[in-house]
């Protein structure tokens, strides 16, 4: 498995980091877990294209994990791509309709792009052929623990404590040839999360908040601290840590510093911060 970090960051618009987005790629299959703001552009940069993407889960539907949906459904169609295959906590399926139904948002864009002689005309130069259907992503509903079995890889999830009854939010496993990957999704530290994790290859966890940060009681309570972080995946017996989803005032020197600190005295395998279109190999 290879995982690529399309983005870092939070909703806050930063020049450093995209909102969040991570690729992992498993022999054909190119699974792309959220999609936020500025995850498509980090996508194209990183050498790939709308078209590659196979899969797409959505841990939950805040924006800074799904602005980008859009952007990526019209370019992979724009490139002939089959129809894209998305997962998703409920409201998904109304809001890719609300996108792109005969009556959604981007219906006259649609409409211009099929039905006008020189739109026609240019998809056929392109190798495409009339009519041109509309864009038609897959989608499947879900609820936390549903499990999905790919071609040499099992994705397992289940529910982490984040911003319900707004809507589910999920956490994700992936197990391929005997290692494990765990993406936590926007999640409190919570016992079905700890077992999730267990024994995780690679472990990326978000990280809202520094010890070193004044918060109030309802954004700590399900936001936790790189050295909470560290200890619950210490004790998950993970064997490599990163942490993710930054927000600006965090990424200071004395930020780093403080985090980094609390990762190696909490966990004894390799930790750290993760970067905008970094590779690792798991």
């Amino acid at each position: 498995m290879k995982l690529t970090i399309l983005g870092s960051g939070s909703p806050e618009a930063y020049a450093r980091r995209a909102s969040t987005g991570y690729l992992l790629e498993i022999g054909d299959d190119k699974i792309l877990f959220d999609c936020g703001g500025g995850v498509f552009d980090n996508l194209v940069r990183s050498g790939r294209l709308p078209s590659d993407i196979t899969h797409l889960f959505f841990t939950h539907l805040h924006t800074d994990h799904m602005m980008d949906y859009a952007r990526l459904v019209h370019a992979a169609w724009d490139e002939g791509a089959p129809p894209l295959k998305v997962w998703g906590p409920a409201p998904i399926a109304r809001q890719t309709e609300l996108l792109f139904g005969r009556d959604g948002v981007l219906s006259p864009d649609l409409i211009a792009r099929t039905e006008l002689a020189p739109s026609q005309q240019v998809w056929v130069a392109r190798g495409g052929s009339l009519p041109r259907a509309w864009p038609a992503p897959d989608v499947t509903e879900v609820k936390p623990g549903f499990t999905v079995e790919g071609d040499g890889w099992v994705l397992n999830s289940c529910e982490v404590p984040h911003a319900q009854p707004a809507f589910d939010c999920m956490a994700f496993s992936v197990v391929s040839r005997g290692k494990k990957f765990v993406y936590s999704g926007d999640a409190g530290i919570c016992p079905k999360l700890s077992a999730l994790q267990r024994d995780a290859d690679l472990l990326i966890h978000w990280c809202y908040r520094l010890s070193i940060d004044s918060v109030h009681p309802a954004i700590a309570e399900f936001s936790p601290t790189p050295a909470e972080i560290a200890k619950a995946a210490q004790a998950a017996r993970v064997k490599r840590l990163l942490i993710t989803h930054f927000r600006i005032h965090m990424d200071s020197a004395e930020g780093h510093a403080s985090a980094n600190a609390e990762l190696a005295e909490h966990f004894k395998g390799p930790a750290g911060i993760v970067e905008d279109l970094e590779v690792y190999a798991i």
